[in-house]
């Protein structure tokens, strides 16, 4: 979990303030934000094993559980915007995803967004030349990976807490982020540029363990439900807006340089990384790639 000050902080507390009050402190609601019980590998165990109940981890998760299809949402520029994301992620694909986890002994409840990435580094990021030889961190999936070797630049995997320290330290040279987390994580203060290239997709699933939700009593699983219905549509609002908001504020901070790029500039990235859809299709899927393609009207050719 990320900091309470981000939108998928602030999205957990406003469940846990919706759903204890429609169960009149029948429920009880803990938060731990930043990884405060358990390290990214252990969650999902922790989960399966009902150590906790609920969980909102990162979409790329799931590839090492063994659902190597929701790594289709790391896939470089496979969305331009948040209304051909909301068609997957709030339609029959999306919820046939969420499905897929039913054998872990999971239940698939709802997508929070986190927003669109942006690429951040020491120097202005441009072109794909830019990229060559970087030292780029990234969260552990296979797709990011082959998304930064596109581009020339040398992937490094590194836990979310270990991020500032790594850019501070020059143990990595750059990294992806949305703009809530560039801030809320204070990288503006090691990082020089930040190139607005929306490239990629970070979104959260919010996942509980099976057996504790399908023995709630159906009472208060329906006030559950309707609560996280009502956060879902709270944190994806303020996902975008605090983005919005973190991009302003990364430019008052006077400490990180906006790139900018030219419709030319991003269409040329696009064309270095949209080959990783057909580099990973093996690995997550090609229908489902496809069905993605279908739903929004993506064109790989352009």
């Amino acid at each position: 979990m990320v900091a309470n000050d981000t939108p998928k902080g602030k999205a957990a507390m406003f469940f846990k303030k919706l759903a204890e009050e429609r169960t009149k402190g029948l429920v009880k609601i803990e938060v731990y934000p930043n990884s405060q019980l358990y390290k990214d590998k252990e969650e999902l165990e922790a989960l399966q094993l009902g150590a906790v109940q609920m969980l909102a981890p990162s979409l790329a998760k799931f590839g090492p559980l063994g659902v190597k299809e929701f790594e289709v949402f790391d896939l470089p520029f496979i969305f331009d915007n948040y209304d051909e994301l909301h068609k997957v992620t709030q339609g029959p694909i999306g919820a046939a995803l969420l499905k897929k986890l039913d054998s872990k002994g999971i239940l698939g409840l709802a997508y929070w967004d986190n927003g669109f990435k942006q690429f951040s580094a020491n120097k202005p990021l441009k072109t794909p030349a830019d990229f060559r030889g970087l030292k780029m961190r990234i969260q552990s999936s296979k797709v990011l990976d082959a998304q930064m070797r596109a581009l020339g630049s040398l992937p490094q995997q590194m836990a979310f807490s270990e991020v500032y320290q790594g850019l501070q330290t020059g143990v990595v040279d750059g990294a992806e982020n949305p703009p809530s987390n560039f801030y809320t994580q204070k990288m503006h203060e090691v990082q020089k540029y930040l190139t607005l290239s929306d490239h990629g997709y970070l979104g959260y699933a919010v996942i509980v363990n099976k057996r504790f939700w399908d023995g709630l009593p159906p009472d208060l699983r329906q006030q559950l439900e309707f609560s996280l219905k009502e956060a879902t549509q709270f944190a994806n609002r303020i996902a975008k807006s605090e983005n919005e908001g973190d991009i302003e504020n990364v430019k008052k901070s006077g400490k990180t340089q906006i790139v900018t790029l030219s419709p030319a500039e991003r269409a040329a990235l696009k064309k270095a990384l949209v080959p990783v859809h057909a580099q990973m299709a093996d690995r997550i899927g090609n229908d489902l790639i496809q069905s993605i393609y279908k739903e929004t009207g993506f064109n790989p050719a352009n």
